[in-house]
């Protein structure tokens, strides 16, 4: 006889998990290596067809790369699409034990793919650009602060503030450097992307870390995942305006830069950028569009790449 098949949803905490396996009331245990260890055991009497976790953090990494090791299909999600799925199914309470009920169902209904888990050099360059971002946002906020002082002390004290912020940037942008350097494989890839004008090494790094998928979807499918792709409004004969929505903010965010940098020092994306313009198109329209194209580019190296080894001339003639 077939067996039937399992679908379990946990909902982490900093401290605790709730696991609802199936339709059974939900149990927690700890979220520590006794309490994964606890869950493992009961996962391997029923071997289930599907775990989903809510990314929340770095909460659910070390449960997500334990059940991995044990060869337990699992899958960490966003957690607005569980929201939005509950409101769907007119759960609107919350609680640990609904989300972990609402979980469970979310695996059994809609069943997302199962993606691969980061590996340790990953996580460590993810940490690595977490904490670069974090020393850019103090640094901005202690600089418009320093706009707005009028006292001596206050002054000085901001300036040397952001004097050390300023250091502590550069010694996160060579700790970066000499992570990516150590590896001869994220290296090779980095200098890769860089090959393309406007595309700095920390835009390279941030783009392998938050899309992995780079190179190995088409650029309608990578768009969208990054969320630069144009989503239709209609609805009868009203036809709404095309917009960009959802995605990793990470990854749009260098794209961002990235785009600006190149409508003014690479040549092809200069000019399709003043082809828009002239079209008609308002300026954040057109640069978009040149994010959607930087990252088209990018991924059709990398697809290079990944299929054979390339020359550092085989990249696009976008970089000119």
């Amino acid at each position: 006889m077939e067996h039937a098949q399992v679908f379990v949803g946990v909902d982490v905490g900093k401290q605790y998990l709730d696991v609802a396996i199936g339709r059974e009331p939900p149990r927690r245990v700890g979220n520590d290596e006794a309490g994964i260890g606890e869950l493992l055991a009961i996962l391997r009497s029923r071997p289930p067809t599907l775990v989903v976790m809510e990314a929340s953090g770095s909460y659910h990494r070390r449960l997500l790369a334990s059940l991995t090791v044990a060869g337990v299909a699992a899958v960490a999600i966003n957690p607005r699409q569980v929201r939005d799925f509950a409101k769907a199914l007119g759960r609107l309470e919350k609680t640990d034990r609904v989300d972990a009920r609402v979980l469970a169902l979310f695996a059994e209904r809609i069943r997302p793919e199962v993606r691969p888990v980061a590996d340790e050099q990953t996580e460590l360059l993810e940490e690595l650009l977490n904490r670069r971002r974090q020393i850019v946002e103090m640094l901005v906020a202690e600089q418009n602060r320093l706009k707005q002082v009028h006292s001596k002390a206050v002054r000085r004290d901001l300036e040397q503030h952001i004097a050390w912020l300023k250091k502590r940037l550069r010694d996160a942008e060579k700790d970066l450097d000499s992570t990516v350097s150590l590896n001869p494989a994220w290296h090779a890839k980095v200098e890769l992307l860089q090959q393309l004008r406007g595309v700095g090494r920390v835009t390279a790094i941030t783009l392998l870390c938050a899309v992995p998928e780079l190179g190995k979807l088409n650029r309608r499918q990578i768009a969208k995942l990054v969320g630069v792709a144009p989503l239709c409004s209609d609805s009868g004969k009203h036809s709404g305006p095309r917009r960009i929505w959802g995605g990793r903010s990470d990854a749009r965010a260098m794209l961002y830069m990235a785009a600006l940098v190149a409508t003014r020092c690479n040549a092809a994306i200069k000019a399709f950028y003043q082809r828009l313009l002239a079209a008609g198109k308002p300026k954040k329209v057109a640069l978009v569009a040149c994010m959607r194209k930087l990252l088209s580019v990018l991924n059709a190296s990398m697809r290079s790449h990944l299929q054979q080894p390339i020359t550092a001339t085989g990249c696009s003639s976008l970089q000119k």
